[in-house]
């Protein structure tokens, strides 16, 4: 089976839930739901297309928002910004002009109404918590990419900018000077980093993250090249490391990198191997091709003949232990299926 026809099987799992076809509405592997792991989903589902220019695969996702919009979206968080992403990509696709006032609306929501923590940082907001004071890793992904990207199909620089700010602030909290790898979270109040766990995912989103946004300050003649070296230096520097922790047998990585004890998580390992093929594609890694091919290869492995993809840890929040780490559940998930096939668009 080669790739194309890998994330053929893999994406046919989350189209067969797009309608609540698999599971109930609070279930991650269910896309009748708008949420942070449909989001990552619709995103590489978008980034499919891109490579493929299926159509079938375009009006897939067309339908999907379509559903969304005429059901009425849900309160606006950090979480619930992830669908935009792609929503902002397939309106720079098609031009649909009914997608710019939503996209317009939201990213108004996240320059003006989105809490803030000390110096400004986008508190990690998600459906269920206010997490007073909190940065998290995972903002970046769910939330600054969509921001930018805003700003680009809009023409907002001020969005743009905001998005580069975010990006340094979060590194400086969140990246470790010792390792180079990121806690999962910061809380001003109290000043720590909760359980100073390197959460494989959490880390995952920066590697994956920062890479295309990397590849889109390349493309913006007004970014600031001290920004694109700053944010370039710290995702080198955690994927070197990455590289050094991966597991030799599997190509994955450890939930919690830095403890084999912890068990191997894929949903992790398919945006770093993500981060790491695009990166060497791009020449920003040298030495880390075969690192990226044998982490492709584990992910692969994973891949069950029903397409759903196996090992995947549940949504995690914010643990003050290591041990609430190891203790996450398995089970298939939207985003572990999206991050799947987010890595397969490297080697279609």
């Amino acid at each position: 089976m080669n790739y194309n026809e890998i994330a053929k099987l893999v994406m046919s799992r989350l189209v067969a839930t797009k309608d609540g076809g698999a599971g109930n509405p609070e279930d991650h592997m269910n896309l009748s739901t708008w949420e942070w792991p449909q989001g990552v989903a619709m995103y590489a589902m978008m980034k499919v297309y891109l490579k493929t220019r299926n159509p079938a695969d375009l009006e897939d996702i067309r339908d999907w928002y379509a559903q969304h919009i005429r059901r009425g979206l849900p309160a606006r968080n950090i979480n619930t910004t992830a669908p935009m992403l792609a929503l902002t990509m397939l309106y720079e696709e098609t031009g649909d002009a009914q997608y710019r006032p939503l996209i317009e609306d939201w990213a108004n929501w996240v320059m003006t109404g989105l809490p803030r923590t000390e110096e400004g940082g986008f508190q990690h907001i998600p459906t269920h918590d206010v997490n007073e004071e909190q940065l998290w890793d995972d903002t970046l992904f769910m939330t600054v990419l969509f921001l930018y990207r805003a700003g680009v199909a809009l023409d907002r620089r001020d969005w743009r900018e905001e998005a580069k700010y975010q990006f340094l602030l979060h590194i400086k909290y969140l990246h470790s000077q010792k390792t180079g790898l990121w806690y999962h979270g910061w809380c001003f109040i109290g000043r720590h980093h909760f359980g100073e766990a390197y959460w494989a995912r959490g880390n995952s989103w920066f590697t994956c993250g920062a890479v295309d946004f990397i590849e889109w300050l390349n493309q913006d003649d007004e970014a600031n090249d001290c920004v694109k070296l700053f944010i370039l230096n710290a995702w080198k520097e955690q994927s070197l490391k990455l590289v050094e922790l991966q597991d030799k047998e599997t190509g994955l990585w450890h939930t919690l990198l830095d403890y084999d004890d912890s068990y191997l998580e894929t949903s992790a390992s398919a945006a770093i191997a993500y981060g790491l093929l695009k990166g060497v594609r791009l020449g920003l890694l040298t030495g880390c091709e075969a690192a990226a091919q044998k982490a492709l290869a584990g992910v692969i492995a994973q891949v069950g003949e029903d397409g759903i993809v196996g090992g995947v840890s549940y949504g995690t929040p914010m643990g003050h232990t290591k041990d609430f780490y190891r203790t996450i559940p398995i089970e298939a998930t939207a985003y572990g299926q999206g991050l799947t096939f987010l890595m397969l668009t490297e080697v279609m």
